[in-house]
């Protein structure tokens, strides 16, 4: 049995049920079609890092597909020996007992007992031993389906069909630089789906913006029209809870169609889309923000005004930042602009600017958070303003008429650069930031940013 929910065929949980096909088994044989699986050949499916967004797709796929099982397997890798501490063991413990449907799952798997010898002290778990049961350490209070989980890197990936990456960006050139080792034997390149959010900036021989598909693809070697990457407006725990949602999938025409058709259940729409870059980068960008929104909603008592003041401008910045990129990048509405509007509302990097400026968390506690996971957007503002301060990118000031670097031209950047990363200023600088009299009006970078004059097609490793 591949990591399957107990039961039969078509039993019901309230936060994820194994339901009724919806044209699952059909949508399951066209992809194993196309990847040329003969019968009795298993589609096989691992997901590489289980935060919570990664642990949440791994379950959306065994909750739609795992019922196959002479047809698909999927598993996840997670490392071993992470111990899951006191107080969180207590507050399993409540969120078991306050579900009937969880409590009675692990009743008929025998694994409640470890749980009430955790919660009196008696007992370590461990994340990848809660994993298999349904709970990911990043995301206690939200019960997933149980997973089947792999602690061996090269017995998780080596001979995988589709790898999905749920791995921080800070980690992803890393893990898959292991990875490329046991493939070495490979014939065929498996498919890659990234989850990834980030950037990380290479400065020599040009300034450029490396992505966490172009670290796969340079780790791997796994051509780029393998390598796709998913992203949309969604917050993990609330999709695996049926709420209604959008995603897309964004790379090569190739694969991105036949696995948004398969990715696609009726609580999770996923559309597709070829601009890989733009959406990769906004994914970055939108972290970056959602730190600054989080400040500001703290120190303004959640001002409805001040949040919006803020919104036009971190916008006007991120559209200034894309154009560099792009000639034409993909523009900042629909999906690409819910997608920075939910970050900016409610995910980990918005908590993360909210528990800052309430004194509640200190700078010092790094970028890694209990219970959350890794904070992506620390590392982007790093990135993104080492990268955007190089002189070699210098770009024509509208007001003064002078050549400046790029992030001169991005307040909000050079601001919240300077209270997380040099730690100069004080949080509540970010309000000073917003409130400068000097500011432009947002209409005016956004304008700038569409005349093409900015394109620098370097940060992307593109000739002129």
């Amino acid at each position: 049995m591949v990591g399957s929910v107990d039961g039969t065929r078509g039993s019901s949980h309230s936060n994820g049920p194994v339901g009724c096909s919806n044209g699952a088994e059909e949508r399951l044989d066209e992809l194993r079609r196309l990847l040329g699986k003969s019968e009795g050949d298993l589609l096989k499916i691992v997901g590489v890092g289980a935060g919570a967004w990664g642990s949440v797709f791994a379950a959306l796929l065994q909750d739609a597909y795992g019922q196959f099982r002479e047809k698909v397997q999927i598993r996840i890798w997670r490392r071993p020996g992470r111990p899951v501490d006191r107080s969180t063991a207590e507050h399993l413990f409540e969120v078991i007992n306050s579900r009937e449907d969880v409590l009675r799952r692990l009743i008929r798997r025998c694994a409640y007992l470890k749980y009430v010898e955790a919660r009196l002290g008696d007992r370590t778990l461990y994340a990848d031993e809660i994993l298999r049961d349904g709970f990911c350490l990043n995301m206690i209070d939200t019960p997933i389906c149980p997973l089947k989980v792999v602690t061996n890197l090269q017995e998780a990936v080596w001979d995988a069909d589709i790898v999905v990456n749920g791995l921080p960006s800070t980690e992803t050139r890393e893990v898959f630089g292991e990875i490329s080792r046991y493939w070495k034997e490979r014939i065929g390149a498996p498919i890659i789906v990234s989850l990834a959010k980030g950037i990380e900036a290479a400065l020599d021989p040009v300034p450029r913006i490396i992505t966490p598909t172009q670290m796969i693809n340079h780790a791997t070697g796994v051509p780029i029209e393998n390598i796709l990457y998913v992203g949309g407006p969604n917050i993990a725990s609330e999709i695996y809870n049926k709420e209604y949602a959008n995603a897309r999938i964004c790379g090569a025409e190739k694969w991105r169609k036949p696995l948004a058709k398969f990715l696609r259940q009726p609580h999770f729409i996923v559309w597709d889309n070829s601009d890989l870059v733009t959406h990769e980068v906004m994914g970055g960008l939108k972290n970056v923000y959602a730190i600054g929104a989080g400040m500001i909603a703290a120190l303004t008592n959640e001002s409805a005004t001040s949040k919006s003041v803020y919104f036009a401008h971190c916008t006007s910045e991120m559209i200034f930042i894309t154009h560099l990129l792009a000639e034409d990048p993909e523009k900042l509405a629909g999906p690409l602009l819910a997608d920075t509007y939910v970050t900016l509302l409610k995910g980990r990097n918005a908590w993360y600017g909210q528990m800052l400026a309430k004194g509640e968390i200190s700078l010092d506690m790094g970028d890694s958070i209990k219970g959350k996971g890794t904070i992506q957007g620390v590392s982007a503002v790093h990135a993104f303003y080492e990268l955007l301060s190089q002189p070699s990118l210098s770009v024509l000031d509208p007001e003064e008429q002078k050549p400046v670097a790029p992030v001169e031209l991005c307040p909000i950047m050079k601001t919240l650069h300077k209270i997380l990363i040099k730690r100069e200023l004080p949080i509540n600088a970010i309000l000073q930031a917003l409130r400068d009299e000097t500011m432009n009006d947002p209409r005016d970078r956004i304008e700038l940013a569409q005349s093409h004059a900015f394109y620098r097609p370097s940060l992307l490793g593109h000739d002129h």
